[in-house]
């Protein structure tokens, strides 16, 4: 090889490795500076809320002295919410992947609405809210309820199950299609026994995380009145309800030493949520994963 040829070579390689260099320590940094400020804020919010945790704290309802006040009508009206989001997001998502991945044909009208589908999951959570304000509350007339704050965060959410489960479907390898068919499944038994089973873990973690945003969202339910003290759980998904991040966004407005620190007990309990959530969704996968 003329000595040329070998020189140009070293030098792209050492540039590549200079470039190289320069995006790790750019990747290192980025991550070491989010882990900081993530350690520095857990820190702050276990070290202010950790004296207020008690049970008193999570069986009370809300109360006009901080040393009486509870998060009991949060925790419930968040497990509510969530249980409602998941029913009804979780349904039509997965039912709207399968039809756009399997069932529509591949078009500009497909392409167009899978193009709406993913611009939506960017759009911020107080225009959903405005959305559920409009309908739900005016034009079906189903009032500030934990009705109308299930179905608004369920269209909040909606675009990222939508998104994650097509992903799902997506990663299935088309030789087990293939085969199903060519053992004289139908289209529906393709889908039903070899394409969703295959597709799970990744359909239940995206609903789950996707849930995990839901349960820490403030803005919409705000829009579409979740009270900031009820003294009462709710009996049916007509009645008023409040959340966790709203309990915690009306300690944190309010004047005085002890209340930020009732919002950051409210704070750990939230997290504590998120957590399970998350763990959850890792186990389930692993689960799944084992299998298929």
């Amino acid at each position: 090889m003329p000595l040329r040829n070998q020189d140009d070579m070293y030098k792209r390689r050492k540039r590549r490795t200079a470039k190289n260099n320069i995006f790790r320590t750019l990747f290192f940094t980025a991550t070491t500076v989010g882990l900081i400020v993530l350690a520095m804020l857990i820190y702050r919010v276990l070290s202010q809320g950790t004296g207020s945790l008690s049970w008193d704290f999570i069986r009370n309802f809300a109360a006009p002295y901080p040393d009486e006040a509870g998060l009991l009508a949060g925790i419930v009206g968040s497990l509510y919410l969530m249980g409602i989001v998941a029913i009804f997001s979780i349904v039509v998502g997965v039912s709207t992947a399968i039809y756009l991945e399997e069932y529509a044909k591949k078009g500009k009208l497909t392409t167009f609405i899978q193009m709406n589908i993913q611009n939506l999951a960017g759009v911020p959570s107080v225009v959903f809210g405005l959305l559920g304000l409009t309908f739900f509350v005016y034009v079906l007339d189903f009032g500030y309820s934990l009705l109308t704050g299930g179905l608004t965060m369920s269209l909040l959410v909606l675009p990222i199950i939508v998104v994650s489960s097509q992903e799902a479907l997506r990663s299935v390898p088309s030789e087990l299609k293939e085969a199903s068919a060519a053992m004289g499944a139908s289209k529906w038994q393709t889908i039903f026994r070899v394409v969703l089973p295959a597709a799970l873990p990744g359909m239940i973690t995206g609903s789950i995380l996707a849930l995990s945003r839901a349960i820490g969202e403030t803005a919409p339910l705000l829009v579409v009145g979740a009270a900031t003290a009820i003294y009462s759980l709710p009996d049916s998904v007509v009645d008023s309800y409040t959340v966790m991040p709203i309990q915690i966004y009306s300690w944190i407005s309010k004047p005085g030493d002890e209340w930020p620190l009732l919002a950051a007990a409210g704070i750990i309990i939230l997290l504590i949520f998120l957590l399970i959530m998350n763990t959850i969704a890792v186990l389930i996968r692993n689960k799944f994963q084992r299998r298929y």
